[in-house]
């Protein structure tokens, strides 16, 4: 069958009460982006608690990509590709509908067990929605007769909403739910080349956050494979959560000061705390209002309490860590999902990687990392100010 029109369902929009307009709008608006290269082909707009995806043109062609990208966008649950007839009155034309339909997506001669479930909103169709079910399934099972009806565990759920105009779907395909993106403010980011950030950026954008993302570059000692494999995660997550604004801030000389002048097993903790410092310094130009990074407990030395403390202290905004209780093998299943997995495996160094000590604090005291950040402050505020005005700037 050659649908015309989609119906878009949500979830945790619905529970939003006065505000659910806005959220409703968000997530129209985003809809449209995502279609946006195929301009002319679709009208995206919202009516009685749907949103609806409506084509004057045979997009059969196109069908499968629009599949994908729809099943991208934040705040959709459900995608039902949908027939959608004028109201009317008269329930022998509701059920030549409705037979119309199962012929042309199941066949003349179909042989399954189903359901029809109806939904009556506009009451000037007069029968009740359970009498409406139970005589469209008679009237299936006089036409179709190879089918039977189960109304515990059906093979197929026939939809019928009677609205201003009437749809008919039996088909729902999973949308990845959460909050439209932009909805709930803007964050940055610290997007590293492995496989636990990524992940963590995509979970904060499904709550409806604006990314940005920060990666810090370390030439000569990262390549610019390293970088182009961190652009190339951005516009993976890009994907899903809308255009990444990616800041790219060469780190190299903060990193070999805090290396010939502080002590080694801290090495870690303190470049991570200047990491922080530095992407709250760009969050707050960029009118962020927290900071995201995917760190796990215990997971590596600068993820233990002590060392998240540490880290943490450093910052004003608020950091956002949803993988915190997770373990690595959580992390690799949504990365498979989402599709970052493989370019996060590729081996291209990280500039944390290159400068890492052989055997880092686990448990640093703070008195001891700021007497040892005391010999770096005749040359860290002009390191500083030098990596954030020779920054790169990529739209991802």
């Amino acid at each position: 069958m050659n649908y015309e029109s989609f119906l878009i369902k949500y979830s945790e929009i619905g529970l939003k009460g006065k505000n659910r307009y806005k959220f409703e709008d968000a997530l129209v608006s985003r809809i449209r982006e995502t279609l946006k290269e195929f301009e002319g082909v679709f009208n995206v707009y919202k009516e009685q608690e749907r949103i609806y995806i409506d084509s004057s043109k045979d997009f059969s062609d196109i069908y499968d990509r629009v599949i994908e990208k729809l099943k991208r966008v934040f705040g959709i649950f459900t995608i039902c590709p949908i027939k959608k007839v004028e109201f009317t009155s008269d329930y022998k034309e509701l059920s030549k509908f409705v037979l119309d339909f199962v012929k042309n997506v199941y066949g003349t001669d179909p042989t399954f067990t189903f359901k029809v479930k109806t939904r009556r909103v506009n009451k000037s169709f007069e029968m009740h929605s359970d009498d409406v079910s139970a005589e469209l399934g008679h009237d299936i099972l006089e036409t179709f007769n190879k089918t039977k009806v189960d109304v515990h565990n059906p093979e197929v759920r026939i939809f019928v909403e009677i609205r201003n105009h009437i749809n008919i779907y039996s088909e729902k395909i999973d949308g990845p739910g959460g909050l439209p993106v932009g909805t709930s403010g803007k964050a940055m980011l610290l997007l590293s080349g492995g496989i636990d950030s990524p992940v963590a950026g995509y979970m904060i954008a499904k709550r409806g956050v604006v990314i940005n993302a920060i990666y810090f570059h370390a030439p000569p000692y990262t390549s610019d494979r390293a970088k182009q494999k961190v652009v190339d995660l951005a516009k993976i997550v890009s994907k899903w959560a809308g255009h990444i604004k990616l800041h790219i801030v060469n780190f190299t000389d903060i990193q070999l000061a805090i290396y010939e002048k502080c002590p080694h097993d801290e090495l870690t903790i303190i470049m991570r705390r200047y990491m922080m410092k530095i992407a709250e310094m760009i969050a707050e130009k960029e009118k962020c209002i927290a900071l995201i990074t995917g760190e796990s407990i215990g997971q590596v030395a600068s993820q233990t309490v002590e060392s998240l403390r540490s880290t943490n202290e450093v910052c004003k905004l608020p950091v956002f860590r949803p993988l915190i209780g997770f373990d690595k093998d959580e992390i690799v299943d949504v990365a498979k999902r989402i599709g970052t997995f493989e370019t996060s495996i590729l081996p291209y160094e990280d500039c944390c990687t290159i400068f890492v000590a052989k055997h880092p604090v686990t448990k640093p005291n703070l008195n001891h990392i700021y007497k040892s950040e005391e010999r770096l402050k005749e040359v860290i505020d002009d390191l500083i100010a030098k990596s954030i005005n020779t920054q790169e700037e990529i739209i991802c």
